[in-house]
């Protein structure tokens, strides 16, 4: 196991990179949930996506975890591009040769690259959403709550740029699916879950989440794009 380049013990790395990951997974599932709202059509979906959105950014709990989520992508983010640049440089002359792809997975070996498309997908979206929820001057619906709702049908379906954030959108959750490929298993490994008796189980797990949850977010733009 490498040393992270943010925690110099290499037991802490292994340990604390699997609860962040394993974390934002939940994340992800949560933040899913809500999302699928976006499929109900009329002001009745209009009016539970907003609820939702303002339970996010109001809730005490939430916010907390809100909070942990950031600090986690940050983690991730920051110490993935050390750790990639410590890799780089560790690697000897002959590396090109010795066939790594006989030796490991396309994923674990391209983590650095998904993480960055990742974290730029991130930055878009939030500064799309996330900043216009709290800062921007929106609308609100028929409840009186923001109308983030409006703001994101209008994201993809702006007939200039609607088709670029929906097209970015689904290569964002591919390369999520990828990351997740990879993250998923070796997350349980690292807190020691994996063994011979469920290695076969969180395989199956990791890539049915892996494809799944990714699949399902990159749905919700191609569905706005398509019947708005």
């Amino acid at each position: 196991m490498s040393k992270s380049a943010l925690l110099k013990s290499s037991l802490a790395k292994k340990y604390w990179m699997a609860a962040t990951g394993l974390f934002l997974c939940v994340f992800l599932l949560g933040h899913l949930a809500g999302n699928l709202q976006l499929f109900a059509g009329g002001e009745e979906g209009q009016l539970q996506f907003n609820a939702y959105a303002k339970f996010m950014t109001t809730n005490p709990a939430v916010k907390i975890l809100s909070y942990l989520t950031y600090f986690s992508i940050l983690f991730h983010a920051i110490d993935g591009v050390f750790l990639t640049r410590a890799n780089m440089k560790a690697r000897p002359k002959g590396y090109a040769y010795s066939r790594p792809s006989a030796n490991s997975h396309w994923t674990s070996r391209n983590m650095g690259i998904l993480g960055t498309i990742v974290l730029v997908f991130i930055v878009v979206h939030m500064s799309n959403f996330w900043y216009e929820m709290h800062w921007g001057e929106i609308g609100v619906d028929a409840a009186g709550n923001k109308d983030l709702h409006t703001v994101v049908m209008a994201a993809f379906t702006d007939p200039s740029i609607g088709i670029v954030y929906t097209i970015g959108y689904v290569l964002a959750m591919l390369a999520v699916g990828f990351h997740l490929f990879h993250g998923v298993k070796s997350a349980f490994s690292s807190i020691g879950l994996k063994t011979p008796k469920t290695e076969q189980a969180i395989k199956v797990a990791g890539y049915a989440f892996a494809i799944i949850i990714p699949a399902l977010f990159a749905s919700i733009p191609i569905y706005i794009y398509a019947t708005q």
